[in-house]
C-alpha cells in the first residue's frame, strides 16, 4: 500500500468551519474519523489522502518539519516560524478567509503619536529620559523585529505576551501591543489605537505546502489532483458560459470581438468572465444570435495548473 499524501486541517473553531465549506464548494466532504471529535479522516472524492485535524499553531509547525505534505492555517502563523518561508513552505494559494491584520497598536492617548516615525521619536525620548526601552507586547517576536528593524526603531524591548496581549498596557506590563485584529474592536476596547502605517501584515488563511517533507511520486499526483480541482472550481465562481443555436456567418465579428477581450471559445459558445457576461450576451443578441443562455459552470479545468507548476518547481529545488 503506497503512503498517503498528509494534509492538516484545522481541528476547531471559525477557521475550522470556513475550511470544511470551502472543501465542499470543491465537492470534496471532509469526512472525520470518530466523528465530529476525531482527529483524523480523508476527503470524500479525493483517493489517496489522509486527514490530520490539528490547532491552526501545530499546522503551521507541522508544515515546518515535514511530517505533513499540505496543510490550511493562517499565514501569520506560517511567517512567524524561524528561519526563510520560502526554504520551508510553499504558500500555494490564498482562500479569502480567516483574515486578519497584524499591526502595531499604541494608546489612544498618544495623541501626536499617528506613525512610526512618531514612535521611533518616542521610544528614543523615553529611553534618554528614564534609561528604560519603552516595551512592546506580542507573541509575533520574529515579525515586530523585522518591521521594527524595516523602520529604524531600535529602542525597544520586547515583552513576550502568553495571554491577552491587547491588555498588556492597562496592565502596565508594556506601553504598546503587536497584535492580531480583525475587526479592531477589541483594540477600540482596550484604549489602543492602530497606527497609520502600523499594518505589519494583511493575513488570511493559506494553502500551503511542506518543502521539509518527504513527497513520493504518488503523492504528488494527489497533490495535483486536489490542486486542479480547487482552481477549477476557482476559476468557474470568476466565469459563466453563453450558449446559442449556431447560425452560420452570423455574429461572427462580436465573437472575435469578445475572443480578444478574454472570452474563450466552447461548443456552440464561449466561456467569459462573470462580470462581463450581461454586456456580451446583449452585444452577442444585437448581432443576431439567439437565444442566448447563459449558466454558471461546476469547474473550469484548465489545461494549465499554477499550484501545482509552482509545487513542482519549489521541490525541484530541493
Amino acid at each position: 500500500m503506497t503512503a498517503p499524501l498528509i494534509i492538516a486541517l484545522p481541528s476547531k473553531g471559525r477557521l475550522k468551519e470556513q475550511v470544511e465549506a470551502w472543501l465542499a464548494d470543491c465537492a470534496l466532504k471532509l469526512e472525520a474519523d470518530g466523528g465530529a471529535r476525531g482527529y483524523s479522516g480523508w476527503l470524500k472524492g479525493l483517493d489517496g489522502a489522509q486527514v490530520r485535524l490539528l490547532s491552526a499553531g501545530d499546522i503551521a509547525e507541522a508544515l515546518d518539519a515535514g511530517e505533513v505534505h499540505l496543510g490550511v492555517t493562517g499565514e501569520d502563523l506560517m511567517r512567524e516560524r524561524p528561519g526563510d518561508l520560502s526554504a520551508r513552505a510553499l504558500l500555494l494559494r490564498p482562500l479569502g478567509f480567516g483574515r486578519a491584520d497584524l499591526v502595531v497598536a499604541t494608546p489612544k492617548s498618544w495623541l501626536d503619536v499617528a506613525t512610526m516615525a512618531d514612535l521611533e521619536e518616542v521610544a528614543h525620548d523615553i529611553l534618554a529620559r528614564t534609561g528604560r526601552r519603552i516595551r512592546v507586547a506580542t507573541k509575533y517576536i520574529l515579525q515586530t523585529r523585522a518591521f521594527f528593524a524595516r523602520h529604524g526603531l531600535v529602542d525597544y524591548r520586547i515583552v513576550e505576551s502568553g495571554g491577552a496581549t491587547e491588555g498588556a498596557p492597562a496592565a502596565g506590563a508594556a506601553e504598546l501591543v503587536v497584535d492580531i485584529t480583525t475587526t479592531g474592536a477589541t483594540l477600540e476596547a482596550n484604549g489602543l489605537k492602530v497606527l497609520d502605517d502600523g499594518v505589519i501584515l494583511k493575513s488570511q488563511a493559506q494553502l500551503a505546502a511542506s518543502l521539509r517533507a518527504m513527497w513520493t511520486a504518488d503523492q504528488m499526483a494527489v497533490a495535483e489532483a486536489l490542486l486542479r480541482q480547487v482552481e477549477a472550481r476557482a476559476a468557474a465562481r470568476r466565469s459563466a458560459t453563453l450558449t446559442w443555436p449556431e447560425i452560420p456567418g452570423a455574429g461572427d465579428a462580436v465573437v472575435e470581438a469578445l475572443v480578444a477581450r478574454g472570452a474563450t471559445r466552447r461548443p456552440n459558445g464561449l466561456l467569459v468572465a462573470a462580470d462581463d457576461v450581461a454586456e456580451a450576451g446583449r452585444a452577442l443578441s444585437r448581432a443576431g444570435l439567439g437565444p442566448v443562455t447563459a449558466a454558471q459552470p461546476d469547474f473550469v479545468f484548465e489545461t494549465e495548473s499554477p499550484g501545482w507548476t509552482h509545487l513542482q518547481a519549489a521541490l525541484s529545488k530541493n
